[in-house]
């Protein structure tokens, strides 16, 4: 697997040792406390003198710029702070791997090496420690096209670590991988909106995936989005008399070498709003801050496709839809109390032109969901960024998962949670109530959904779940429950950290949930399911289907490879199995067949204990009278 250097910050290079002469610059990342104890030499004696004269040194996670007996001559140590395992993640590692290198630029490296070191307490840190040391070297598109050759902040990273060197191998190649879909998603979604305009994000696709296995399509003519994608061309009707800025739907797809060894099939439909000024519900000056941003849907789906195509995978068919369009005013725009007709004949009368995302999506998603029933194993999902409301209810930087009912049946969201741990890519899990589908039935008239309420935002009830809730209505979805008789599986995926909550567009997005969905998806999470039938209670990743998930080793016990009790390795899946006897009809009467099985079956229960227990039925039925305790 090679990565064209037009998709990475820097080229990447494994270094034998700290001794070399190709870096002018050391970082080391660590969560070692006190500094000096545990790293490795020579590293441990710099820290150990540092620690002597300054007490807050690895407290504070403010990277230190130190000298160093070494050709490199400076060395920047980059503290994590310390770790409470109980609450912190890996993110941790990412992040003060990113600061370091950032420190580094800024002392004048251009050079680089990152030291990489495991720790026991978490899973992957090797992996998340270089990424985010790529990450801190990303230079946003306009930039680089501005400066030219000139803009690298770094010219190569040079990577050593004391695990073995032919895990470190496998390490920088998924990093790479997985960096470059970022990447991808960054240039997409951080793009302003002249420079990332529907024509313009279709160019840097054609050319991202050029001489690739990736086919590329293009749905662009005014005729065929008005009769085939009806409320995408409603949405795009103002823009449309732009040259420039008419909307497009691009889709990709992805098919392994031999057709027939397929065994799923994801379908993705993204929202690509390069522009959101509102519609004839015009935002107020503070809104229409960070507009451009609403293309990150667009971007995550790119990037994701992009690692897709780097590390095609052998048994796994993908297919995009890039849902890319603007939401311009103007006279020919559309207005609330018009009644759309979508193209699963579902009537969906206008209420919000500002709630423009969901109708952007809902035909393509139509059509998703047509080409789904052709498809081996097929799991739709939808990605797009959420309002700010939601973006409170969870914090930023984390990314929304709510199932249908078929995929909660196979626990999607648990593994895709898990998987976001796992790689430093977090998700919250919401869920779909009936509530939720309610808010959007008609009360009367011509139209059969609405597409919102006219409840303000900040007292409406449930609204992070509510464009789940409008796409499986408006698509047809709702006909392929888990009863029906062609159930289909269908996630709901809302991007958080696309944008900050002050709107500063300089902090940049950061490619979510690029690694969370690749981790899950392409990788270790392939084919995984969570088995409930372990004593102590416990979830593990086991296999349901024979794949090749990509085979990375890592450096210790614990890591990639899922060796470890919390992550054990993948094992053909064995159905859950029942209890070798059925349970009586009053559980009590006899312990051995009782609903909550007890650790150790042959366990006697001591005498106070029955004591107690008598006290409690004679107290219940009037025999023994005494004071009612109430909480």
């Amino acid at each position: 697997m090679s990565v064209d250097s037009r998709w990475m910050p820097c080229n990447v290079k494994i270094e034998a040792n700290v001794q070399s002469t190709d870096c002018d610059g050391i970082i080391l990342v660590s969560s070692y406390w006190p500094p000096g104890l545990n790293e490795p030499e020579p590293f441990k004696i710099v820290l150990y003198a540092a620690a002597q004269i300054d007490s807050a040194l690895g407290k504070v996670c403010t990277p230190v710029v130190l000298p160093i007996n070494l050709p490199a001559r400076r060395f920047i140590y980059s503290p994590t702070g310390v770790l409470n395992a109980d609450y912190h993640d890996l993110r941790s590692f990412g992040e003060a791997a990113t600061r370091g290198i950032q420190r580094a630029v800024e002392a004048g490296v251009r050079y680089p090496m990152i030291v990489i070191l495991p720790d026991a307490r978490f899973e992957n840190v090797e992996l998340v420690t270089l990424l985010g040391a790529l990450e801190g070297l990303y230079v946003p598109l306009e930039e680089r096209e501005i400066s030219g050759d000139y803009c690298n902040k770094a010219y190569q990273l040079g990577v050593w670590s004391p695990i073995n060197s032919k895990n470190l191998e496998g390490i920088v190649k998924l990093a790479c991988a997985l960096e470059s879909g970022r990447y991808v998603a960054r240039d997409i979604g951080g793009a302003d909106p002249e420079r990332m305009t529907p024509h313009r994000v279709e160019e840097y696709i054609a050319e991202l995936f050029n001489e690739t296995r990736i086919l590329m399509q293009v749905v662009s003519d005014e005729e065929t989005l008005l009769h085939e994608y009806p409320l995408f061309a409603t949405v795009n009707r103002a823009a449309s008399v732009i040259p420039r800025h008419r909307g497009r739907i691009i889709f990709l797809t992805y098919e392994p070498m031999e057709v027939d060894g397929i065994a799923e099939t994801l379908m993705i439909v993204a929202k690509g709003v390069t522009y959101d000024t509102g519609g004839t519900v015009t935002k107020d000056r503070i809104g229409l801050t960070g507009g451009s941003r609403h293309k990150c849907g667009v971007a995550a789906a790119a990037g994701f496709m992009q690692v897709v195509n780097l590390l095609k995978p052998r048994t796994t068919k993908v297919v995009v839809a890039l849902c890319v369009l603007r939401n311009s005013t103007g006279e020919n725009g559309y207005v609330p109390d018009e009644v759309i007709t979508s193209k699963s004949g579902r009537r969906v009368r206008i209420v919000n032109t500002d709630i423009e995302g969901r109708l952007s999506i809902a035909d393509a998603l139509f059509h998703i969901k047509e080409m789904a029933m052709y498809s081996v194993n097929p799991h739709i999902f939808t990605i797009a960024t959420v309002m700010t409301q939601a973006k409170l209810a969870t914090g930023t930087g984390y990314s929304l998962v709510i199932d249908n009912a078929v995929a909660r049946s196979v626990n999607n969201a648990e593994k895709l949670e898990i998987s976001g741990d796992l790689i430093g890519d977090p998700f919250e899990i919401l869920r779909l109530r009936r509530e939720d589908f309610l808010s959007f039935s008609s009360s009367g008239g011509s139209e059969d959904i609405k597409q919102g309420s006219v409840v303000p935002i900040t007292r409406r009830e449930r609204f992070q779940q509510s464009p789940a809730a409008f796409l499986i209505m408006t698509s047809a979805l709702d006909k392929h429950g888990i009863e029906s008789e062609f159930p289909l599986k269908y996630t709901f995926i809302g991007l958080t950290s696309h944008l900050s909550v002050d709107r500063d567009l300089a902090k940049p997005y950061q490619g979510n949930p690029v690694l969370g969905m690749s981790y899950c998806y392409l990788i270790q999470g392939k084919y995984l399911t969570i088995r409930r039938d372990l004593q102590p209670p416990a979830m593990q990743y086991v296999s349901e289907l024979e794949s090749t998930p990509v085979p990375i080793a890592t450096s210790h016990s614990t890591g990639i490879t899922a060796d470890s009790p919390q992550n054990p390795p993948i094992v053909l899946y064995q159905p859950v199995i029942p209890y070798p006897q059925p349970l009586s009809d009053d559980p009590c009467t006899d312990s051995d067949k009782c609903e909550f099985p007890k650790p150790d079956r042959q366990a006697k229960i001591s005498l106070p204990a029955r004591i107690y227990c008598l006290a409690l039925i004679f107290s219940s039925v009037g025999i023994i009278h005494g004071p009612t305790y109430r909480p």
